[in-house]
């Protein structure tokens, strides 16, 4: 006997699940990381599997949760039901295509993205985006720079370059933290080329442009303040992904690592660990957005006295004109 595709047998036992109230509408369903491993498939097929649930309208993407169990929608009266989503072929662009894209990363990660993942999401056929993206690569990034294009800058500048650095590294932030696979994309040592990258790299430049910095230095603080955000950012897919992997949230994870901890500090190996890990009331919940704040004005305070000190080198010069 001819046994199904791989996954179509992952749908049907998803389908299953669905109908009998397992997976409830708003719950999540497995990820594409989870299937792979459970089933023992590529991530591809993984990929198909959920594609083929979202087409059937049983599943739809949630930026930052994941997939997830759709809410039964009724059909439309005196009329066939057709796929939910798709898009007719004539009304297909470039900016939908990334738009789907966008969606996918968001929701499942960029491993995630594919093709023809786009494809389907749009209801089209597989090969239709080929005709306004080239490839994923391409694709990828045109989705990076419509994503740093969703916030500009206002045209009345805050006060003074602290301000405005504040104002460029938390745009920065905000836009990493609506779309964390933007943390992926690229190493710190190969910028791309991207407009809409370039217009927050341009409002850090000016924030600095005349406090009598080289153009080295300045170049060097925005590449420092791009990495501080990076730096920060690229735990937010990573720590998606291994929740997805293990099932475990942050915190359910550091309790099944609680006892490990534990008996480091008490070999007495590392005292300065044990001492702090002894001043803490209640624990220590690391949060990313606070991470991010308490770090920024350390950062600032590093470069107004690089600032300081550029003016102090530059008055005699002035004077003896």
């Amino acid at each position: 006997m001819k046994l199904d595709p791989p996954y179509l047998r992952i749908v049907a036992d998803l389908r299953r699940r669905i109908a009998d109230g397992d997976l409830a509408p708003g719950d999540r369903v497995p990820s594409t990381r989870q299937i792979a491993r459970e089933w023992n498939v590529a991530l591809a097929t993984a990929t198909k599997a959920l594609t083929a649930l979202s087409q059937e309208g049983l599943v739809r993407a949630q930026p930052r949760v994941g997939t997830v169990v759709a809410t039964p929608a009724a059909p439309p009266r005196g009329g066939r039901q057709g796929r939910r989503g798709a898009v007719p072929e004539a009304e297909l662009t470039r900016d939908r295509i990334v738009r789907a894209a966008i969606a996918i990363a968001d929701a499942e990660g960029l491993a995630a993205l594919s093709m023809r993942g786009v494809a389907a999401r749009l209801g089209v056929a597989t090969m239709s985006p080929y005709r306004y993206v080239t490839s994923k690569d391409d694709l990828v990034l045109l989705m990076a720079d419509a994503a740093f294009g969703e916030q500009t800058y206002p045209a009345d500048f805050p006060p003074g370059w602290r301000a405005r650095v504040e104002l460029g590294t938390r745009t920065l932030w905000a836009l990493y933290r609506r779309h964390p696979w933007l943390a992926q994309i690229h190493p710190l040592t190969r910028p791309l080329p991207l407009p809409n990258m370039l217009a927050h790299a341009d409002w850090l430049l000016s924030a600095l442009d005349g406090h009598g910095l080289d153009s080295t230095t300045m170049l060097n603080l925005h590449v420092l303040f791009y990495a501080y955000v990076q730096g920060i950012a690229v735990n937010l897919e990573q720590e998606a992904q291994a929740e997805a992997v293990t099932g475990l949230t942050e915190s359910q994870w550091m309790d099944t690592q609680e006892a490990a901890l534990e008996e480091i500090a008490a070999s007495g190996r590392y005292p300065a660990f044990a001492r702090t890990v002894a001043g803490l009331d209640g624990g220590y919940d690391l949060d990313l957005d606070e991470l991010f704040e308490f770090g920024l004005q350390p950062l600032l305070d590093g470069v107004a006295v690089r600032i300081a000190n550029a003016n102090a080198a530059s008055r005699p010069a002035n004077r003896s004109r």
